[in-house]
């Protein structure tokens, strides 16, 4: 029978194979496990090897332990030599509960010697509390031996300088450093830089408020660092304030000038709305007083309208005869010539009744 090539292929290749033995594969299988083990066994006994001749022992079944509780074994009898070197005696349990805490074992070490060359007191349990916190435990040492400045306000923060206006309405802006000293025993559960930040701006502005003119800050500025460090601003923190020192002051607005002006504006503006209401009432009662003035007249022509039909009815009943009729004819003439005389333009001439 004629095979496809693809399968004759495969028949060739297959048989220039050679055939694999189950008991060759568990051999070298079982070689890679024993060479595993023999370079797990001699990287711990190289570690123990070297805590022994280091005077700082630790148990060869601990170091290959550590390998499955995934615990780096080297950090663990590093650190332990490390501090056994400058007279700390830590042992391996602790540094490796540290370690699966998540905790930063060598740091803790390095702050430790750190704390004890500069005769700092500080235990174990304390510095790996405050590593657990999130804190740099080596940084809070090395601030406790050198004091650190801190500038107030933050450099590249918006405002950058504290403003406060003095008794006399002057703006002052001040710009200060804050030395201070970590505090070991609040570090956790301390309130950051931050909070001296805003504490000491809040006694500069205070201080500055309380001032009665600004040439009183300008000829004292010490003035303000004593009020501020009397304050105990530090209260509560992670640090222990040393000094504040009053870098620049300068003299900004007269805000006092600026806010009687503004309340000048408001007062003349609510002056003129007044006078316009005032105007508009003015207003209102002239044309409440006009329209009066007419209705008055059209009553005195109603009551004019009624003289003709009075004369009327005197000359029906016979009160009123032809004679004096005319009589009252030339008084009126004779007062509208009077009236016309006296005033040439007409402007006094009275309506003839019709």
């Amino acid at each position: 029978m004629n095979l496809p090539d693809s399968t004759a292929d495969f028949t060739l290749v297959h048989a220039a194979l050679p055939d694999i033995n189950p008991v060759t594969i568990g051999l070298g299988l079982l070689g890679l496990f024993v060479l595993f083990i023999f370079f797990m066994i001699w990287n711990a006994f190289q570690l123990w090897m070297q805590s022994i001749l280091s005077n700082a022992p630790v148990g060869l079944m601990s170091i290959v332990l550590m390998r499955f509780r995934k615990v780096d074994a080297n950090i663990i009898v590093t650190a332990r030599i490390t501090a056994k070197k400058a007279g700390i005696d830590i042992s391996a349990d602790k540094l490796e509960g540290h370690y699966m805490a998540r905790g930063h074992v060598v740091r803790v070490i390095q702050a430790l010697i750190a704390a004890s060359k500069a005769d700092i007191p500080l235990t174990f349990d304390r510095a790996c509390a405050i590593d657990l916190a999130g804190r740099d435990v080596l940084d809070a040492v090395q601030t406790s031996v050198n004091p650190k400045v801190i500038d107030v306000p933050t450099p590249g923060q918006s405002p950058t300088t504290i403003d406060g206006v003095a008794g006399n309405g002057i703006q002052l802006k001040v710009k200060a450093r804050v030395t201070v000293r970590t505090n070991l025993d609040r570090l956790v559960g301390g309130a950051t830089e931050n909070t001296i930040v805003a504490r000491v701006g809040q006694g500069i502005v205070s201080t500055i408020g309380a001032a009665k003119n600004h040439m009183e800050v300008l000829e004292n500025p010490k003035s303000i660092s004593k009020t501020v460090l009397d304050s105990a601003l530090d209260a509560g923190t992670a640090f222990q304030i040393l000094s504040i020192d009053i870098a620049d002051v300068i003299v900004g607005e007269n805000i006092g000038a600026r806010l009687q002006t503004d309340q000048a504006e408001a007062q003349k503006i609510i002056a003129q709305a007044e006078a316009e209401q005032r105007r508009a009432m003015a207003v209102a009662r002239e044309q409440e007083m006009i329209a009066l003035v007419a209705e008055n007249r059209a009553k005195v022509v109603l009551a004019e309208a009624e003289i003709p039909m009075a004369i009327a009815e005197a000359f029906r009943s016979g009160r009123l005869g032809v004679m004096d009729y005319y009589n009252l004819r030339n008084v009126q003439a004779d007062t509208e010539m009077r009236s016309s005389i006296a005033n040439p333009d007409g402007a006094g001439k009275s309506e003839k009744p019709k």
